[in-house]
Formats: C-alpha cells, structure tokens, sequence
C-alpha cells in the first residue's frame, strides 16, 4: 500500500486517553518529517459543528462531518489523528466506508479505559457534574457508547503508560502502510501480528 495519508480513528469514553495518546503520536510523527493534524473533539465542537447538540441525531452528524474532513486531509497525505468519542457503530462504519471508497487507509483505534478508571480521572470533571445532576447526556454515564466489536487495535490505559500506547500505535501504522523514503520507521515501531488480524490488546 502507497502511503497518501491516512486517518487513525481513536473512539473511547471521556477520560480514556483518547487526545493525549493522539497528542503523542502526532509528535512521534512530526519529528519523523509526516504532516500530521489532529481534529480535536472540542475544537471542532466550537467550530465546524457549533450548530449542533448532544442529540443521538447531533452526535452522529458530528462524527459525519469530522470523517469527511478527516477523509479530505488524508487524501492529500496527512496523517489525521482524530480523538473523538463516536458512540454510535453504524456512523463509525460509515465514516469506514467513506474512507474506503476513496481508496483512503482508515484504523479504529478502541481506547478502552474502563469506565471506572475514566470516572476516577475525570480531567474535565464531566463526570463529577454529571453525578451531580449538572450535566445529563454524558457518553458512557447516562448516554449510550458502542463499543467497537472489531477495532484496528484495542489499548487499556488503565495499566499501560503512554510511551507504550503511542509505540503500538506507531507499530501498527508502520506495519498497515508503506511510508515514504524521508521517514524513518525503525524495525522496532513493527509489532509481530497474530496472523492477519491487526489487533493488539494492552
């Protein structure tokens, strides 16, 4: 596979570890030369779909529009690193699919925290206001997440540290896709597979 970009999907509760596993492999990534983006679920709440709610309807339209931007960018070579939460399977295998079709590689990444280890982080206290009946509709609390069934790669934050997490990311990515000369993969980012399956579990 030619390597023109391609979109790393991490999909997981708040508090998983989603934007600081992303933030990690874009450095990794940038320092190798790649041209990197990461769509961040809050940034991109405020500005591409600052229109929209927390309806099942609303949230499923927002990971629409964040898929095809992200399909855009890695279809003109950027890697896009997008930690947002998704909840719903069928949107996320739609934006698969989108991907798919336009010859785009696409890898969900499941970060798998347990929701118990999320509440006991908490980084933006959702879950503190949620308890407290300030805030209703929190994925994972009192709204729905799907959980991926077959995901790229599954990672468990809950024991593993994030040097770790970003070197299986990178391990997959090394493996899935052929990178251009100026980047510098080493032999040690390639994980051995169990077969054909590209899935590791931390």
């Amino acid at each position: 596979m030619d390597f023109s970009g391609a979109t790393l999907w991490l999909t997981g509760l708040p508090g998983a570890g989603k934007s600081t596993i992303a933030e990690a492999v874009g450095e990794s990534l940038r320092g190798r030369g790649a041209r990197v983006e990461i769509l961040d679920g809050d940034r991109l709440r405020t500005n591409l779909s600052a229109d929209l709610g927390f309806s099942a309807a609303d949230r499923a339209e927002h990971v629409r529009r964040t898929g095809f931007v992200a399909r855009l960018l890695a279809a003109n070579g950027v890697t896009v690193l997008v930690p947002v939460i998704a909840p719903y399977s069928e949107v996320r295998s739609g934006v698969r699919e989108q991907h798919e079709a336009h010859g785009c590689p696409y890898f969900e990444v499941h970060v798998a925290t347990p929701a118990t280890e999320c509440m006991r982080r908490d980084p933006k206290g959702l879950y503190r206001r949620a308890a407290s009946g300030e805030l209703s509709g929190l994925t994972g609390y009192d709204a729905e997440y799907q959980e991926p069934n077959d995901p790229d790669l599954r990672l468990d934050t809950t024991a593993t540290d994030i040097a770790t997490a970003r070197d299986t990311v990178l391990g997959m990515l090394a493996r899935a896709v052929t990178a251009p000369a100026h980047l510098s993969f080493t032999e040690g980012d390639e994980e051995v597979l169990d077969g054909e399956q590209r899935l590791y579990s931390l």
